[in-house]
């Protein structure tokens, strides 16, 4: 089979090895489609990931294949299911795993990051991994289950209420599931705010009620006309940038929740409005990973309730991981397949 390992300082080498063995209590599965997350980019320049990287390695977390094989004692998977993997997975006996913070684990391991995952034909991964999709479903959308996953524990994160008004800050393909899914948690009104054009289409043909570029002088306004006060009730921001976290804190009302959802580099810093948060009373919340809210990703896409096809925009195959990689960073993306 054919498995493109990251080496470590942006190299990536395409090797051909045996195709994995089953062992007892593991499915071997056929990968389809993988995704290139933003932890893969911060992989690629040296940064980390959700638990630390070892190279050489297989990266891509986000993805999903059939099964090929089932190792013994499996039970509720047959060869031939179609599958999307829940990459992490959790010690169980750690101080976070025993309170009901697993995603804290302490000994997290993570399908893609510390083992070897979806940029490969083949992948071998505890069956408890693999969770079945509908097969109807295409597997280019099953591969975005873990993203959603993510997403849907950020919109728990958050707090939504029905009725609520939120502003998304970001229109990549977390941002545009983000947007569908405030809708589905009964957001009155969801604002996009974004400066590319493309996404901010994308936005308004998944849902969005507003799209704003924030480089434009009359965006601000445009914004509290729309939301008809002080700001938003709950804003997101998952651009990863200083302007838009800056921008959230410009976004919210009085009593307002934000959720910082994107992944920043490691030494990244900002300067906190502490009197905004003191006066305006705000919450500040982070969220991390999926915990517990990937089978509840594949019951949405089985039910065709997200849409996933507008935000995949691009496909590579094992061989271009680079250029996938560099393509996932630019504006005319939004989501980046690796076909196997």
């Amino acid at each position: 089979m054919k498995a493109t390992y990251f080496l470590g300082n942006q190299t990536f080498e395409v090797r051909e090895e045996p195709i994995p063995k089953a062992k007892p209590g593991t499915v071997v599965v056929r990968n389809y489609a993988c995704g290139v997350c933003g932890t893969d980019v911060h992989i690629y320049h040296g940064e980390p990931g959700s638990a630390e990287v070892h190279p050489p390695v297989v990266l891509g977390h986000e993805y999903a294949g059939v099964v090929a094989e089932v190792g013994e004692g499996v039970t509720g998977l047959q060869v031939g299911d179609h599958v999307t993997i829940d990459p992490n997975i959790y010690c169980g006996v750690c101080d976070a795993c025993r309170n009901g913070k697993k995603q804290m684990c302490s000994h997290m391991e993570a399908v893609g990051v510390t083992m070897n995952g979806g940029f490969a034909e083949y992948s071998i991964v505890p069956a408890a991994q693999a969770l079945r999709l509908h097969p109807d479903v295409p597997l280019e959308y099953g591969a975005m289950s873990e993203p959603l996953a993510c997403c849907i524990h950020g919109i728990d994160r958050a707090g939504i209420k029905v009725g609520d008004t939120v502003c998304v800050v970001g229109g990549g393909a977390i941002g545009l599931l983000l947007v569908q899914l405030a809708k589905l948690s009964g957001a009155a009104k969801v604002v996009l705010s974004e400066p590319n054009a493309i996404r901010r289409e994308k936005a308004r043909q998944l849902g969005a009620d507003l799209c704003i570029d924030p480089l434009s002088e009359n965006s601000f306004a445009e914004y509290l006309k729309f939301v008809g006060g002080e700001g938003a009730d709950v804003v997101i921001e998952c651009a990863g940038n200083r302007a838009a976290v800056e921008s959230a804190f410009r976004f919210v009302k009085r009593g307002a929740t934000i959720l910082l959802f994107s992944v920043p580099s490691v030494d990244a810093t900002y300067a906190l409005p502490l009197f905004d948060v003191y006066q305006k009373e705000l919450t500040i919340r982070g969220t991390f990973v999926n915990p517990d809210t990937h089978q509840r990703a594949v019951e949405l896409i089985n039910s065709g309730r997200i849409q996933i096809a507008p935000i995949l925009t691009h496909t590579f195959s094992l061989d271009e991981l680079p250029e996938a990689i560099a393509m996932q960073t630019s504006p005319e993306s939004i989501k980046v397949l690796v076909k196997a």
